[in-house]
């Protein structure tokens, strides 16, 4: 059994003014959108909702402007690229409470759209402030969360305003839930995890709980080296986060044959996408060198491992993926949990973006929008976006 909350095709919707939380919070350059992943994953909600009648108020946060207005953070252009993405022109309220806002909600028509400003321009936002929320609230008669990104967080948008509304997920939303909570809670067997990026400090919980469920846990990026050094292996230059070795000697006794460590790695003497390089087995690093990717034999172990999957989750590159001398081992495990025909869940973020650039994004189930939301649902933390939900 997964989690169960109501989505908006359990509501009437038509002719209904309906606040929807989403997830805008995209990278920018020169004032214009230079990446739209989260604003067309947000589309089915959207059109869905338009092409019913319903008067659709979206809100979201953008970049990180501690309570004050930035204008270089302004949801302005993001209302005009969603623009070209719906076909439809999107009005734009220039504060997200208050009597602008109230006014150029109250003035939307049927089937018609409205971005609200960044929530985060008011302190109110990141305390969940009652006051807030309820004059979010007062703009709409439904509360639409379909901001997984956010899920995590318990603002003003996400759970304050859904204590003043009838409130249920979105479809982007829906689906992370179900992908994410199946593998959490009820995953095919056999199950593999793989875990990389560079710490382990914030997985954690996320590596206990997965050891409790997978029948194999295959970690890479530089969250091995810590592992590694725990064992005893040299790793010179390479990251390491010397205050969990005891906790990563921990969690591979706990994990046993189920935890698996790369066997063969490629050192760089310097972090540089032109550094010098070569692969070693695993042992000691020479003194000056540093580990930048998993190795031919450990893609090939790690693979072999994948093949027999039937459901596959995976976190956080293998190396350093942003040079192309470092991407080899990223690369190819996209490739076998691509080719495995297991259900595959990748989550946000790094491993995200890595999915993007190996052209394999079509082959793989679900591709989570959610960093940190995502982390915690594998770790098994009920998040508070979500929760606030109706249940079904």
């Amino acid at each position: 059994m997964g989690i169960k909350k109501k989505t908006i095709k359990d509501i009437e919707v038509k002719g209904k003014y309906i606040l929807v939380r989403v997830d805008f919070n995209v990278p920018m350059e020169e004032g214009r959108v230079a990446e739209d992943m989260r604003l067309r994953a947000a589309l089915p909600t959207i059109e869905y909702l338009i092409d019913l009648g319903a008067a659709v108020i979206l809100c979201s946060h953008l970049g990180r402007p501690r309570g004050k207005y930035v204008p270089e953070l302004s949801l302005h252009p993001v209302a005009s690229h969603l623009e070209g993405l719906i076909g439809l022109g999107v009005g734009f309220a220039e504060d997200c409470i208050g009597p602008v806002a109230e006014k150029a909600a109250e003035l939307l028509e049927p089937g018609r759209v409205l971005l609200l400003e960044n929530t985060r321009f008011h302190p109110g936002e990141k305390k969940n402030d009652e006051e807030m929320a309820r004059q979010l609230a007062s703009l709409a008669e439904i509360f639409v969360n379909d901001a997984f990104g956010s899920a995590h967080r318990a603002h003003a948008s996400t759970v304050g305003v859904a204590q003043h509304l009838p409130a249920v997920s979105g479809f982007l939303l829906e689906k992370e839930i179900e992908y994410l909570g199946r593998v959490v809670t009820n995953p095919e067997k056999p199950f593999v995890a793989i875990l990389g990026g560079a710490k382990i400090s914030d997985k954690i919980n996320v590596i206990r709980n997965l050891l409790s469920r997978t029948d194999s846990l295959l970690i890479g990026g530089g969250m091995a080296n810590t592992f590694l050094k725990a064992q005893g292996y040299s790793v010179a230059e390479s990251l390491v986060e010397d205050e969990v070795i005891g906790t990563a000697q921990e969690l591979i006794d706990e994990g046993g044959r189920r935890l698996s460590l790369p066997v063969d790695v490629v050192i760089a003497d310097r972090f540089d996408a032109a550094a010098q390089s070569r692969v070693i087995s695993k042992g000691s690093v020479p003194d000056g060198w540093r580990i930048m990717d998993v190795g031919p034999r450990t893609i090939d172990e790690f693979g072999k491992v994948i093949e027999t999957a039937s459901t596959v989750v995976w976190n956080g590159p293998m190396g350093v993926f942003e040079f192309a001398a470092f991407a080899v081992g990223t690369n190819e495990i996209a490739r076998a949990v691509a080719e495995s025909g297991a259900v595959s869940v990748v989550g946000g973020g790094d491993s995200a973006a890595a999915i993007k650039r190996s052209g394999l994004a079509e082959e793989i189930t679900h591709i989570s929008t959610g960093g940190r939301a995502s982390l915690d649902m594998l770790a098994g933390v009920e998040l508070p976006g979500v929760a606030a939900l109706q249940d079904i």
